[in-house]
């Protein structure tokens, strides 16, 4: 059986701060209050900026729940599964 380091994200504080600092950008208060120009493609600006952040948020939890998280239980779950046979 391969013998992968464990990790857990949660002990990463690096991920964070960087996850704090996507959730800061998808809130737009830092905009001017009642701003809503320009608009493109008929959508505030504001608007694509959360969208944006969002997508930004979404690939970097996918991100670190695939390349930063393996724990003991997946080995584990192996390990059950091939005593089985």
């Amino acid at each position: 059986m391969e013998n992968k380091e464990i990790k857990e994200p949660i002990r990463k504080k690096w991920i964070w701060i960087a996850l704090a600092l996507i959730l800061i950008g998808n809130v737009p208060w830092y905009l001017p209050v009642g701003s809503y120009e320009p608009m493109i493609f008929g959508v505030p600006y504001w608007a694509l900026i959360v969208v944006a952040f969002s997508l930004i948020l979404c690939g970097f939890l996918s991100w670190v729940a695939l390349k930063q998280w393996n724990i003991v239980e997946d080995e584990e779950e192996a390990e059950k599964k091939g005593g089985n046979k």
